[in-house]
């Protein structure tokens, strides 16, 4: 008989009790619940800001990526004091604005984050995502799908960054300033998806129903909406190799990358040389180009 094992970390003064400290989470990557949340820390500065003051979803696998899972959107009881709940519409969410309630949540095996497109207590959205969905799980030309809508988007005078999903697919993550809708946006989105789909027909599909997709990659403009969510830039994924959902720059985004090439060994040291590609691109008005629309 095994006995389960805990340690004990303080972070920003608050005592936690890790259980099962060597609980494999990434086995094939090498990574165990201790060294996931030593990771965790270390994205911490990049990711908090995308999570904080939302509606936090997670994901968490009891027994590691491969196991079972579930979604959370109630904080899991019982919640420390030093959590700070979001609700909404009768569920108690989590705002995951501190490395205690990060780490916290990573002890529960929390492997993915994913918050609201709208901040706390607010109704416009706080950034824009647009998100390329690959009909098949093996897909060579994500890359190539998202160096095109860049390109449509540059020729709206959007400046865009291409983030990873950390899965199979990459977002198109836009920073704007305040004042735009979502219902604006979604308009946008549908006018760049039905241009795409013009250009690149046997590319790109606007298609709802994944029956009917084919082997087209499907331009996700419905996703950004108030109650849905993405993965947050720089959240993990539970996927082979411990993913990690990774903004791009174009220039690497032209080389064609693979997504698998950003893990949660990678992209620790990637930040600390290149920095948040998100936080280093203006906020885009949009109010001009809506109101042509």
């Amino acid at each position: 008989m095994t006995t389960a094992s805990k340690s004990a970390l303080i972070v920003e003064g608050h005592e936690l009790t890790i259980t099962n400290p060597e609980k494999p989470l990434w086995p094939e990557a090498g990574i165990t619940k201790l060294l996931y949340l030593q990771k965790l820390l270390e994205l911490a500065p990049y990711l908090l800001p995308y999570c904080r003051n939302r509606h936090l979803t997670t994901v968490r696998f009891p027994h590691g990526w491969a196991g079972k899972s579930f979604y959370q959107k109630n904080a899991p009881a019982p919640v420390p004091d030093f959590v700070r709940l979001a609700p909404m519409d009768g569920i108690d969410y989590v705002n995951l604005d501190s490395l205690a309630t990060l780490v916290w949540l990573g002890n529960l095996a929390a492997l993915e984050f994913h918050p609201s497109f709208h901040r706390i207590d607010e109704t416009l959205p706080a950034e824009w995502v647009i998100d390329l969905d690959p009909s098949r799980e093996e897909e060579p030309r994500i890359m190539e799908a998202a160096h095109l809508i860049g390109e449509a988007l540059d020729a709206l005078r959007i400046r865009s960054v291409p983030k990873t999903s950390g899965a199979t697919g990459v977002q198109l993550y836009i920073p704007i300033e305040p004042g735009c809708t979502f219902e604006e946006l979604r308009r946008l989105g549908r006018f760049i998806g039905e241009y795409a789909v013009h250009k690149h027909p046997k590319l790109f599909t606007i298609e709802r129903l994944k029956k009917n997709r084919g082997d087209h990659i499907y331009i996700d403009y419905l996703q950004h909406w108030p109650g849905k969510t993405l993965s947050a830039p720089y959240t993990p994924r539970a996927k082979p190799g411990a993913t990690v959902s990774t903004p791009l720059l174009w220039s690497e985004v032209e080389l064609r990358p693979s997504p698998r090439e950003f893990t949660l060994h990678t992209v620790p040291e990637r930040l600390r040389r290149m920095g948040d590609l998100i936080a280093q691109t203006p906020p885009q008005n949009l109010t001009p180009l809506l109101r042509r629309l």
